[in-house]
C-alpha cells in the first residue's frame, strides 16, 4: 500500500495553512451572502422599502401584550384599519369564529376579527395575498412576533400606494388568533369571499429577533416560485429547510392555506434570537433592523413581482419542486428531475476517481470500502459530541433547557464548530497512516455520493448537500492526479473542497438558529460533511505518512482545534450571564379546582431552579383534572385557594330522539379570561357532532382520548355550544378557564429581575377548573 497522497507540497503545513485560509475566506463570504442588508433609514425613496418608516409601526404594536380579545388587540387592529385608511384603502374587518386548522387537530376555537385591505389592480389576472398575524402570545409584546410582519406589510402597503398601480390585486391579510389556533387564517380560508379566489399567498413571520428573513417553507410544486423568489434583492432560503419543515409538526398561518389546492406560496421568517420568542422580552428594543429590512425588501419585490406577472400559471402547482440553495452570491437552482442524475454522477465520478487512484497505486477498492465505513465515525461523533456539549451547558444552567438557544449564543456555535474539527481531526489522525490518505478521501466522498443517494429518496430537496460536494471533490482529485506541480494539484484541491464550503458553511450558519444547540447535532453534521469533503487539503497538516510517527505533531492540529473549541465555550459561559436584560427563563401556573377548592403551582421546567422551587416540591400528571396541560408528571405544589369563581354552564335546551340527545347550553366565565374550555370523560366517544358559535368542532381528540373545545377570545357572555350525543343519559364535562397573571394570588412573590418567563402558552396563567353535568 502507498502512503502517497493526491498532493505533496514540498512544505506541506505552509501548503494547507494557505489552502485552509483560502477555504476560511470562502466560508466567510459564503455565510456573509445569507446576512441581513443594512436598515434603509426614513429618507428612503419613497418607492423604497424604509426599516425605519416599518419600525414607527414596531413600537406602536410593540407596547402592549396584545393577546386575542383584548383591549390591547383592539388598538393593534384600529391602528392597522387607521394606517390602511391613510394610504387610500378600504379595511374591512372580518368578525367571525375561526378553527383550528394545523397539523394536529386540538380543539382549538377563537373569536377572530381580521383585517382585510385590497388594492385593486389594473387589469388584474389573479390575487396576491400578503399576510401576517397581529396577535402576540399571553407573555410577550410581540414586536418580533408577529409586529415584524405586520410592519413590514403595512410599509410594502405604503410603498405600493405612492406609485403606479400593480397589475393583479393585493390583499393585505392581518390575521387573529394564530398563537391560539390559526383561527384567523382558517376563518379567512373557509369564510371569507377573498378567501375562495386561488391565490399566491406570502406569509411573513419571526421566530426570533434577528438574523436573515429565510424562505422556509412552500408550497408542492414550486419550480416556478422559486424562479420569482430569485429575483428578490436578497434570496436566502434552501430546499432541504422545506425537506425539514415537512416533517415537523410547527405550524403557522400558512399551514390552513397549504391545505386547500387553490392557493400557492412561500414562508418567510427570521429566526435568530430565539430567546425572545413568546417571552416578555419580544419588544421593539430587542429587534435587529436589518432583519426587519430583510423582511421588508423581499415581501415588496414579491409584491411586484407577482402583481405584475401573468398569474394563472403561478396559480398552479409547478411539475415539480425546485432544488436551491445560497452559493456564491446567488440562489442556485435547478428542476428536481435532476436530483438522481446528479447523486448518480456523484457516484460515477468517485468510483472513477477510485480506479485511476488504482491504477497509480494510491488506493485499492477494499480500503476505499473500508474508508467508506470508517467515514461514518466521525458523523456519528461529532453528533454526540454537539448534544453532549448542550447537555453539560444544561446542566451547569438549568435555564438553557428551557432554550432552543442561549440569549447570546456566537461563542457556543463557534465551540460546536471547533469541536467538530476536533473530532474529525482526531479521527484523520488516528486512521490516516493505517488506511492510507487517499483511500480516507476517496471513502469519505464515497460516503457522501451513497448519502447523495439515499437523500435523494428520502429528502430530495437536501440530496445536493453531499452529492455536489462529492462530485466536485471527485473531480478535483481526478485532475489533481494529472497535475504536474504539487503546488498546482493542492490548488486543485482547494477548489473542489471550496464548492463544499460554498454549499454547506451557509447551510450551518442557517441551521445553527433554525434548530437552536438544543439540537446542535444538526449543524455539526453538516460541518463534518463539509471535513469530510475537505479531507485532501487537510493531509498537509500532517507528517507523511511514510515520515517517523511523531505523535505531539500528529495530534497538535486536534489538539489545536479541541482548545479553540474549549475557549469559545467557556468565553460564551462567562458572555452569557443571566442578567435584568437577558434573564433566567422560568415556568409558573396557577390550577384552581373548584370541585375539592384546593390549587397547585405547576411548572413546565424540566429542573425547576431556584426561583420556582420555592413553588414546586413533588411531581403530578394533572391532564385530567385540567386538560390544558400536557399529559405526563409535571412539577407541583400546594397552593392557597384562591377567591376565583369557576366557569359556569346553563341549559338552553335539551332534546331526545330515539338513542340521540342535542343539548344546547351556554358556557360562560364569571371573570375576564383569556380562554375557556370544556372536555368529556377520559375514553369516552358519546359526543357525535358539536357545534360552537356556529362552527363545527372536532367531537373527538385522538391524542388526549377525549372530547374538548378550547375557545380563545370568548365573549364576555359565553359561547354557545350544541352537543349531539349518542346515548339519552348526562354529560359530565371538566370545565376551565384562564385568565392571565399571577400577581394578586395567595402566595405569589414577584420574581426579581434576574429571572424571566418562559414562552409557553401556560406560563403566568391562572386557570380554575370545574366539573358540571348537562
Amino acid at each position: 500500500m502507498s502512503d502517497r497522497s493526491f498532493a505533496a507540497p514540498p512544505r506541506r503545513p505552509l501548503a494547507a495553512l494557505a489552502a485552509l485560509a483560502a477555504l476560511a475566506v470562502l466560508a466567510f463570504l459564503g455565510v456573509y451572502d445569507v446576512q441581513p442588508p443594512a436598515p434603509r433609514p426614513a429618507s428612503a425613496p419613497a418607492g423604497d422599502f424604509s426599516a425605519a418608516r416599518a419600525f414607527t409601526h414596531v413600537e406602536r404594536i410593540g407596547q402592549e401584550v396584545h393577546v386575542t380579545g383584548s383591549p390591547a388587540a383592539d388598538r393593534v387592529r384600529e391602528h392597522i384599519t387607521a394606517t390602511l385608511t391613510g394610504y387610500g384603502l378600504r379595511p374591512e374587518v372580518q368578525d367571525t369564529v375561526g378553527v383550528n386548522a394545523g397539523k394536529f387537530g386540538d380543539g382549538g376555537m377563537a373569536h377572530v376579527r381580521n383585517v382585510v385591505a385590497v388594492l385593486p389592480g389594473s387589469a388584474s389576472t389573479g390575487q396576491v395575498v400578503l399576510m401576517a398575524h397581529y396577535d402576540s402570545v399571553q407573555v410577550s409584546y410581540g414586536a418580533n412576533d408577529d409586529g415584524a410582519g405586520t410592519s413590514t406589510l403595512l410599509e410594502v402597503a405604503r410603498a405600493l400606494t405612492t406609485g403606479a398601480k400593480p397589475r393583479n390585486d393585493i390583499v393585505f391579510l392581518f390575521t387573529d388568533a394564530e398563537e391560539a389556533c390559526l383561527c384567523g387564517a382558517e376563518a379567512f380560508v373557509s369564510r371569507h369571499p377573498l378567501g375562495q379566489k386561488p391565490s399566491v399567498v406570502l406569509n411573513f413571520e419571526a421566530r426570533g429577533s434577528s438574523g436573515p428573513a429565510v424562505m422556509f417553507q412552500t408550497s408542492v410544486g414550486n419550480a416556478d416560485l422559486i424562479d420569482v423568489y430569485a429575483r428578490t434583492p436578497h434570496p436566502v432560503g434552501t430546499s432541504l429547510a422545506v425537506e425539514v419543515y415537512r416533517l415537523l409538526s410547527n405550524d403557522t398561518d400558512f399551514t390552513p392555506f397549504l391545505a386547500q389546492p387553490r392557493f400557492t406560496g412561500l414562508n418567510t421568517a427570521y429566526i435568530d434570537g430565539s430567546s425572545v420568542y413568546h417571552s416578555p422580552f419580544d419588544r421593539p428594543s430587542t429587534m435587529d433592523r436589518a432583519s426587519l429590512q430583510h423582511h421588508g425588501d423581499n415581501a415588496l419585490a414579491l409584491a411586484r413581482e407577482f402583481g405584475g406577472a401573468d398569474l394563472p400559471p403561478l396559480l398552479r402547482p409547478a411539475s415539480g419542486d425546485a432544488v436551491y440553495f445560497p452559493f456564491a452570491g446567488f440562489l442556485l437552482r435547478y428542476p428536481s428531475a435532476l436530483t438522481w442524475p446528479i447523486a448518480a454522477l456523484a457516484l460515477l465520478a468517485v468510483a472513477a476517481l477510485v480506479f485511476l487512484a488504482r491504477r497509480r497505486g494510491l488506493t485499492s477498492v477494499p480500503r476505499t470500502l473500508a474508508g467508506v465505513g470508517l467515514a461514518l465515525v466521525p458523523l456519528i461523533a461529532v453528533a454526540v459530541a454537539a448534544q453532549l456539549l448542550w447537555a453539560l451547558l444544561v446542566a451547569v444552567r438549568p435555564g438553557y433547557g428551557e432554550l432552543l438557544d442561549p440569549a447570546r449564543p456566537t461563542w457556543f456555535r463557534f465551540g460546536v464548530v471547533a469541536l467538530t474539527a476536533a473530532v474529525l481531526l482526531a479521527w484523520y489522525a488516528l486512521t490516516r497512516r493505517r488506511l492510507g490518505p487517499v483511500s480516507l478521501a476517496t471513502g469519505a466522498l464515497g460516503l457522501l455520493a451513497v448519502l447523495g443517494l439515499l437523500f435523494a429518496a428520502a429528502i430530495p430537496g437536501g440530496s445536493y448537500l453531499v452529492a455536489l460536494p462529492a462530485l466536485a471533490g471527485a473531480l478535483a482529485g481526478i485532475a489533481a492526479l494529472y497535475v504536474p506541480r504539487p503546488w498546482l494539484a493542492t490548488a486543485v484541491l482547494t477548489a473542489g473542497a471550496g464548492v463544499a464550503v460554498l454549499i454547506l458553511a451557509p447551510t450551518v450558519a442557517l441551521f445553527f438558529p433554525a434548530l437552536g444547540l438544543a439540537t446542535g447535532a444538526a449543524p455539526a453534521l453538516f460541518a463534518a460533511l463539509l471535513g469530510l469533503a475537505a479531507l485532501p487539503v487537510l493531509e498537509p497538516l500532517f507528517r507523511p505518512a511514510s515520515a517517523t510517527r511523531h505523535r505531539p505533531l500528529g495530534a497538535a492540529p486536534a489538539a489545536a482545534a479541541l482548545a479553540v473549541a474549549l475557549a469559545c465555550t467557556t468565553t460564551g459561559m462567562v458572555v452569557d450571564r443571566w442578567d435584568a436584560g437577558h434573564p433566567e427563563p422560568t415556568h409558573l401556573m396557577y390550577a384552581l379546582d373548584r370541585d375539592t377548592n384546593t390549587a397547585e403551582w405547576v411548572s413546565l421546567e424540566q429542573s425547576p431552579g431556584a426561583w420556582t422551587s420555592r413553588y414546586v416540591h413533588n411531581h403530578q400528571a394533572l391532564d385530567r383534572l385540567f386538560p390544558v396541560l400536557p399529559a405526563g408528571k409535571l412539577s407541583v405544589g400546594p397552593a392557597a385557594a384562591a377567591s376565583l369563581p369557576a366557569p359556569t354552564v346553563t341549559v338552553l335546551s335539551d332534546t331526545t330522539a330515539g338513542d340521540r340527545r342535542t343539548v344546547r347550553f351556554r358556557l360562560a366565565s364569571q371573570r375576564p379570561v383569556r380562554f375557556v374550555s370544556f372536555y368529556g370523560e377520559v375514553g369516552s366517544h358519546r359526543v357525535q357532532q358539536a357545534t360552537v358559535e356556529g362552527r363545527d368542532a372536532v367531537p373527538f381528540l385522538t391524542g388526549q382520548d377525549r372530547f374538548g373545545v378550547v375557545f380563545h377570545g370568548p365573549p364576555t357572555d359565553g359561547i354557545e355550544v350544541t352537543l349531539v350525543l349518542e346515548g339519552t343519559g348526562p354529560l359530565q364535562l371538566r370545565l376551565v378557564d384562564g385568565s392571565d397573571g399571577l400577581e394578586g394570588l395567595p402566595g405569589f412573590v414577584p420574581r426579581p429581575s434576574t429571572v424571566g418567563v418562559f414562552g409557553s402558552h401556560s406560563s403566568e396563567l391562572a386557570a380554575v377548573a370545574v366539573t358540571a353535568t348537562v
